[in-house]
């Protein structure tokens, strides 16, 4: 518990006869502090954070401490009132406390901070239908996370995101039509993903896609139509599976005629 030796979050030793709450020292257990294990002044963020663990009264007063840990920490119990006003604190540790405990109405505002880590956390916390502004975020790893969460109306406005992941979330959850715009994909992960979730009925328009692993992905699904004109794929594995599935086609239809 004391491996890492106290030291004040300036530098040198806890200075105790200066701090705010000095007088916490005459108590006992979680009553008062205890320098090296639960001190609002070490720099070590765990015995921070401890002391606020013994003291959430505490927090609202050190939410303009000098000390970024300090301000983070306290932002974690601190009053939901009081945490507008570290929205545009400097450090993005604080931020992100204050992104996790925001209430929703004001947590939009956030959408647009400058360290991706807190939009991160923003987009997990708002609610689909708010999540529009964040559809062109610069970094990929937000855009991944809305394209998982945005609301269905909106999602085909993010089928021509410039990142192959983020498009791929995209894949997966699109519904038709505008599903079936994205078998043009650049991408043949993208395409093969189209081609898991189009209905049966317009597989055709992958059977003859360039990459093979997009056409093994029609053979899987497709009708006997479909199968037939792929019968001869130059791909070994993509015809193996092409004639497997129409000699189960065949042995289907003789059993419903049995």
């Amino acid at each position: 518990m004391n491996d890492i030796p106290a030291l004040h979050w300036q530098g040198g030793p806890i200075r105790c006869g200066e701090c705010d709450y000095a007088q916490l020292r005459a108590l006992d257990g979680e009553q008062g502090c205890e320098p090296g294990h639960a001190c609002m002044q070490d720099v070590y963020a765990r015995r921070i954070d401890r002391f606020f663990r013994w003291h959430p009264s505490l927090s609202d007063e050190q939410l303009t401490h000098s000390y970024f840990e300090v301000r983070a920490i306290a932002a974690r119990r601190a009053s939901l009132f009081r945490l507008p006003a570290l929205m545009d604190d400097p450090d993005e540790t604080v931020r992100l406390q204050v992104a996790l405990r925001l209430p929703q109405a004001q947590l939009v505002r956030m959408a647009h901070d400058p360290h991706r880590e807190v939009r991160i956390r923003v987009v997990q916390r708002l609610a689909p239908a708010e999540l529009g502004a964040l559809r062109n975020d610069p970094d990929y790893g937000v855009r991944e996370l809305v394209a998982q969460r945005l609301a269905l109306a909106l999602l085909p406005t993010m089928a021509n995101d410039p990142d192959r992941a983020v498009r791929l979330r995209v894949a997966q959850r699109l519904e038709m039509p505008a599903l079936l715009r994205m078998a043009d994909d650049t991408e043949p992960e993208v395409r093969r993903v189209v081609a898991e979730r189009l209905p049966v009925a317009l597989l055709s328009r992958l059977s003859r896609d360039i990459d093979w692993r997009v056409r093994w992905e029609v053979a899987q699904r497709a009708d006997a139509a479909t199968l037939e004109s792929m019968r001869d794929d130059e791909e070994p594995e993509v015809q193996q599976t092409v004639r497997a599935q129409l000699a189960r086609e065949v042995s289907t239809i003789g059993a419903d005629h049995g």
